[in-house]
């Protein structure tokens, strides 16, 4: 009898969560999200932005901890564009789970800068949305 590779979603903490969504993380834990992108051969991408002050701080914390590639433009736009057109033309894509812990809460990253990045994953979980390709993005504040 032959066991599958990969556990099936039903049989993961991400049971009953849209494919395609970006959400707090309060019901989960990075540990989980990680072991459960492993099983499912999805792409695991996890930034801490504890130290983090302004939404340059921000950006270049997250092209760090994603491996962005050198030239990235280091604002919104560059963002979307790294996470949707480079890997869509690489290839097929398994799916994606995303964590960006500890996004700041201050005068230098207010609400509006919050929801802005909050966007880019949105619209990103749009494009593979649109791509049958799942992501989904977990986030917390500070």
């Amino acid at each position: 009898m032959d066991t599958p590779l990969r556990k099936e979603i039903n049989e993961t903490p991400l049971k009953g969560v849209r494919t395609n969504i970006v959400q707090s993380i309060r019901a989960f834990r990075v540990q989980d999200l990680q072991e459960t992108a492993t099983d499912l051969g999805h792409h695991f991408l996890y930034a801490n932005l504890a130290t983090a002050q302004s939404k340059q701080d921000v950006l270049d914390l997250i092209a760090q901890q994603f491996m962005l590639p050198a030239h990235f433009g280091k604002n919104f736009d560059a963002l979307y564009d790294c996470m949707t057109d480079p890997l869509h033309k690489s290839g097929p894509q398994p799916g994606f789970i995303v964590v960006l812990e500890h996004i700041p809460a201050n005068g230098k990253f207010d609400k509006e800068a919050r929801e802005q990045l909050l966007d880019i994953f949105r619209d990103t979980a749009d494009y593979w949305a649109d791509r049958k390709v799942p992501f989904r993005c977990f986030y917390s504040f500070r």
